[in-house]
């Protein structure tokens, strides 16, 4: 056992104050289940997180919408920034492996009030994609019904309001519940959903490019190395967009940091897993734009992934063309797949995230309780599940097109966190950054372009998204603002609120005496 700094023996409090949640008088021991996760889990745990079928279901359309051909160029400028931020993300967990992940580095780094926005950014973020997973699952579950019984009735019921909403509370439940149980039974679950979900992904994308071979759409496109060129997109706005939505693609890998207190070798596997579960992904994505692009084109008619009537859910529109009615319904069965591992995993980062903020005093001390059973943070999963049903309850009410508003408007939360912890990094380790060649790019170099370059990405989506013809094109009555400006502003400035209350509740942590530089980091196993 090696303590990973020469800090307090861990146990010691800070300034006089007792952070809560401890085991054992280890006050980073949060009660979590240690060991219950090794290299392969950790990576499938973030393949599962970021759930590839879903997020090519979702947005693949929409960025050849935006960027016509150059799609897989923009999948590759998407995966640059996300590799650079992982590089910050492995050298921050390996000096300070905490759930709290963002929130608790960032903290260290720039003191409590952007901690605590970093970590709100985090959770509000997941509070979104929980909602915008739940919502695909619920309609690919009455697409797939409609499909086995043949019965376009019952497909058609997932555009009653009551219906979907109702279907929509009750995975969201039950995702929950399995998330509750512990890492145990959630790695058992991911495993067959992430093996299943691409070995569909593999089925379609030969039969895509044997369709392309064959020349089967008459919209179908011969490759061309210029698809990899970015600099061939029509405007800057349109990058920018296609660009926001390629991040979101990207996002969720760092759930294998947020179950670093569960995983073996806490301060190196991590790390490593996020790296993997990154290059599966933008093979995958690569893989499968390329193949749809030569199979169907990125226009705007027919089944060109670029048709408005389609973009938003390609998978449906392409599963029987492609694919054939029988094997059709397995890619129905692989987006649903793709949806549900996701929403279970996906309480990972945002419930331990919680767990972390109250633990250190920067939430109410009750979401620092962690089952004694399943040692789960059990009361912050459930705060999480709640606040994803009202959410989505909310949005789907207002917005005819939540699906899309809330994708646009999670990349800039993405944005927003993923840059302040990559900015963190820089800030905590500057002091190293002269000791080698090494410490110089991995904690210097490639963390401050990964974050100026998601920094650009969250500004210039702002700017853009003022216009009310941004994302879906539709505003809140009374105003002339996009909808997805109203929700990304709107739910900083909550935080920001949540904030200032806190603050009043918990003096301690705000006046930078509880959580600071010199609080011990875990003790992990070489």
């Amino acid at each position: 056992m090696t303590q990973l700094d020469a800090r307090p023996p861990v146990g010691d409090t800070v300034s006089g104050a007792t952070p809560r949640g401890g085991s054992d008088g280890d006050v980073r021991g949060k009660g979590l289940g240690k060991g219950s996760v090794g290299l392969v889990g950790s990576a499938v745990i973030g393949i599962s997180t970021v759930a590839p079928v879903y997020c090519l279901t979702s947005t693949l359309g929409s960025t050849a919408g935006e960027v016509g051909v150059q799609m897989p160029a923009v999948f590759l400028a998407g995966f640059l920034p996300m590799l650079l931020v992982a590089f910050a993300y492995r050298e921050l967990n390996k000096a300070m492996p905490d759930c709290g992940t963002s929130f608790t580095w960032t903290v260290k780094a720039f003191g409590p009030r952007i901690g605590w926005m970093c970590g709100w950014g985090l959770v509000i973020a997941t509070i979104i994609v929980l909602s915008n997973l739940a919502g695909v699952a619920t309609s690919y579950f009455w697409l797939l019904a409609g499909e086995i019984t043949n019965n376009p009735a019952i497909a058609a019921l997932d555009d009653n309001k009551l219906v979907h909403i109702s279907t929509c509370l009750t995975l969201i439940a039950v995702a929950t519940a399995i998330s509750y149980r512990g890492m145990t039974a959630t790695k058992g679950v991911q495993y067959a959903l992430v093996g299943l979900q691409l070995a569909v992904l593999a089925i379609f994308v030969a039969m895509a490019f044997q369709k392309a071979s064959a020349g089967t759409f008459d919209t179908g496109l011969d490759f061309s190395w210029s698809w990899m060129n970015p600099f061939a997109v029509e405007s800057m706005a349109a990058f920018t967009a296609g660009l926001s939505l390629s991040i979101f693609m990207y996002w969720g890998w760092d759930a294998c940091l947020a179950t670093n207190e569960e995983t073996t070798g806490s301060a190196k596997t991590p790390g490593r897993a996020s790296l993997i579960a990154m290059v599966v992904l933008v093979g995958s994505y690569l893989a499968t734009g390329i193949a749809a692009q030569m199979a169907v084109g990125s226009g705007t008619v027919g089944f060109g992934l670029g048709n408005p009537e389609t973009s938003g859910n390609v998978f449906a529109a392409l599963a029987g063309p492609v694919m054939g009615p029988m094997l059709g319904i397995l890619l129905f069965v692989a987006v649903l797949a793709s949806a549900t591992a996701s929403l279970q995993t996906t309480f990972i980062p945002v419930a331990r995230t919680v767990l972390a903020m109250s633990t250190y005093e920067a939430l109410p001390p009750s979401y620092a309780k962690v089952h004694p059973k399943f040692k789960t943070p059990g009361r912050a999963t459930i705060m999480a599940g709640v606040a994803t049903g009202l959410f989505y309850t909310v949005m789907t009410l207002v917005s005819e097109n939540v699906l899309t508003d809330t994708i646009f408007a999670l990349g800039l939360m993405i944005c927003f966190y993923y840059s302040l912890t990559a900015f963190a990094c820089v800030w905590y380790f500057r002091k190293d950054l002269r000791n080698s060649a090494r410490d110089l790019f991995f904690k210097g170099v490639f963390p401050i372009l990964g974050g100026v370059l998601l920094a650009s990405v969250f500004f210039k989506t702002l700017y853009d998204a003022w216009d009310p013809s941004y994302g879906s094109g539709s505003t809140l009555p009374g105003l002339d603002v996009g909808n997805v400006f109203v929700i990304g502003v709107g739910l900083l400035a909550l935080g920001l609120v949540v904030m200032f209350v806190t603050e009043r509740r918990s003096p301690a942590f705000f006046r930078g005496e509880v959580l600071t530089k010199s609080t011990p980091s875990l003790v992990v196993q070489d």
